[in-house]
């Protein structure tokens, strides 16, 4: 089952994985790339290339805060392989 990682700093996400900040205050997050599949997951992309369009500097910024995000991990890790 594939597991959200937490990383503090700057590495790079390990393979099969993308960075994501979430929050106000920016936390970063670290999240397989087999959530890309998830509709529910899209939907959040989207709406994230709305509010901060697809040029932005800080890497993927996702509009929510950081409990429902981990509300949404927690159930693609369970629904999603």
């Amino acid at each position: 089952m594939p597991k959200k990682v937490e990383l503090e700093g700057r590495s790079r996400a390990p393979k099969g994985h993308f960075v994501v900040y979430v929050g106000d205050e920016m936390k970063r997050f670290v999240v397989p790339t087999s959530y890309l599949k998830s509709p529910i997951f899209q939907q959040l992309l989207d709406k994230a290339a709305e509010e901060f369009g697809f040029d932005n500097q800080n890497g993927i910024v996702l509009p929510c805060d950081e409990s429902t995000f981990n509300r949404l991990t927690a159930f693609l890790a369970k629904h999603h392989s």
